[in-house]
């Protein structure tokens, strides 16, 4: 079976790339820059969808679908936006092609040039903006609670299977309101929505905190985000909720009347999280052997795997898996029988333990007779032969045990490797010893902030909302400061 994995010590990124591709998820595609999600990864982004969506719906949000084509000119309304997207743009410049004169295939027809460019959707505030203008006129339009389920496109020329490609899928929401009250409200809500996410079924815990200026998403007043520690030791941002103030309102003139009957511009904030949340969970959790996926977000959570030699033995094993899918099914669980005879036992046995599924169960005619069951647990690699007669509950409870452990793996590796510093000669020793978060005092100006990033490639992650406030020198400049922010190397 030639599926051994490079070690994660031995070459972190290479042992990512290899389990992406070996596990089934991805695979890169003829399209330079874009990725193939395959049958096993998409089931994983459909039960993230599924729960997102399921949040977004009971936090009072709607779905609905804007183009993939945004006119040039709407770029060049809000200035900070265009600025921070106009070198990742892919643009429209024809709308048909022809056979080539010469018969070497098909060329651009030149007389079928637009009139004006469009821009492949990198992100959606400008063309929904626009959209809003038509839809608000009073404060009772008002809120617009909008989510969309997408793809984008960023023109990335160094790409990594879901963590940065030039096409990727994502959801967006865009809302607008009647107070500068009201907008804040929505973006707390939204990364605590993330944050609640992440821990609950991602198994990954994160830090929620604001960004600094420098960090912020192009056109933002605030961005909030959440942040989650790979196991190289690497920051990793996994969505985040902008508060945009009035400033599309402004650029798109974006009016209503409010309650006084005055005219006043809407408040607007914007949130996302992406297909990057796949990376995050294969590289916050998975081993040497392969991934290791939290329960509920496994495409199936159980595989049953048949241990016979007669044709006869698998017909009575079987019979008895049937009632144990039953059983299981009964209790929510998603199992997967796989009785095909092409593979043998240990085969399955790797495959199953590469793909992360979260608990193995193997029957054979002994265990038939003895009326128990081995089951084997993906996280830690642990067997037992366990009887079978409440095996369903027995099953149910180990998912939810397994679910708690993968969290707190992730969490204590975080605890060990978050670390408060208090000069500047301290903080660049973490961070090429030690690596992953790093405590630190700082001025608060954009200027530190670069010429850190300049000396050590560190950024600020966060300034953490839960952070003590707590009176210190700036690492870099002496100047005072009253709280730690969180710095890291990142993705």
């Amino acid at each position: 079976m030639a599926k051994e994995l490079t070690s994660r010590g031995e070459n972190y990124s290479q042992w990512y790339n290899e389990l992406v591709v070996k596990a089934d998820l991805a695979e890169n595609s003829a399209v330079r820059g874009c990725m193939v999600i395959k049958p096993y990864g998409y089931a994983i982004w459909e039960k993230m969808q599924a729960e997102l969506d399921r949040m977004f719906k009971e936090t009072g949000h709607v779905n609905a679908y804007f183009p993939l084509f945004i006119p040039k000119s709407f770029f060049s309304k809000e200035a900070a936006h265009v600025e921070g997207f106009a070198k990742e743009c892919a643009v429209v410049t024809h709308y048909r092609l022809k056979n080539d004169p010469d018969g070497k295939g098909v060329v651009v027809d030149p007389d079928a040039k637009l009139e004006e460019e469009l821009i492949v959707r990198p992100t959606s505030e400008t063309i929904i903006w626009n959209t809003y203008k038509n839809w608000i006129q009073s404060y009772r339009d008002l809120p617009i609670l909008c989510n969309q389920w997408a793809n984008v496109v960023r023109w990335e020329m160094r790409t990594r299977l879901f963590l940065r490609t030039a096409e990727f899928l994502w959801q967006e929401g865009h809302t607008a309101h009647a107070t500068k009250d009201e907008a804040l409200k929505e973006t707390e809500t939204m990364v605590n929505v993330y944050g609640e996410f992440a821990e609950n079924f991602m198994a990954l815990p994160v830090i929620k905190g604001a960004k600094s200026a420098n960090e912020r998403f192009a056109g933002a007043l605030e961005t909030y985000t959440i942040e989650a520690l790979m196991q190289d030791g690497k920051a990793l941002q996994s969505g985040t909720s902008h508060f945009l103030g009035q400033n599309f309102a402004k650029a798109f003139d974006v009016k209503f009347a409010n309650r006084d009957g005055k005219d006043d511009y809407v408040w607007a904030t914007s949130w996302g999280v992406s297909t990057r949340l796949m990376g995050a969970l294969v590289m916050a959790h998975s081993d040497d052997k392969g991934l290791v996926l939290p329960p509920k977000l496994a495409p199936f959570q159980v595989v049953i795997v048949p241990i016979y030699r007669k044709e006869e033995q698998l017909a009575e094993i079987t019979e008895k898996v049937d009632e144990i899918i039953a059983k299981l099914k009964a209790k929510g669980v998603s199992v997967k029988y796989d009785s095909l005879d092409t593979k043998k036992p240990g085969w399955k046995f790797a495959e199953y333990e590469l793909k992360g599924v979260p608990v193995r169960l193997a029957l054979g005619p002994r265990d038939l007779e003895n009326g128990t069951v081995e089951v084997a647990r993906r996280d830690t690699l642990t067997k037992e032969v366990v009887g079978l007669e409440n095996i369903d509950q027995y099953v149910a409870d180990l998912l939810d045990e397994i679910q708690q452990n993968i969290f707190q793996k992730a969490f204590d590796y975080r605890t060990t490797h978050t670390t408060p510093v208090d000069s500047y000669d301290e903080f660049k020793e973490v961070l090429t010893t030690k690596g992953g978060f790093v405590l630190a005092h700082w001025d608060g100006t954009p200027e530190t902030e670069q010429k850190i990033k300049e000396e050590t490639k560190a950024t600020i992650r966060c300034i953490p909302f839960d952070g003590e406030k707590e009176e210190g020198k700036c690492i870099y400049s002496g100047q005072p400061s009253s709280q730690r922010v969180l710095f890291a190397l990142a993705y």
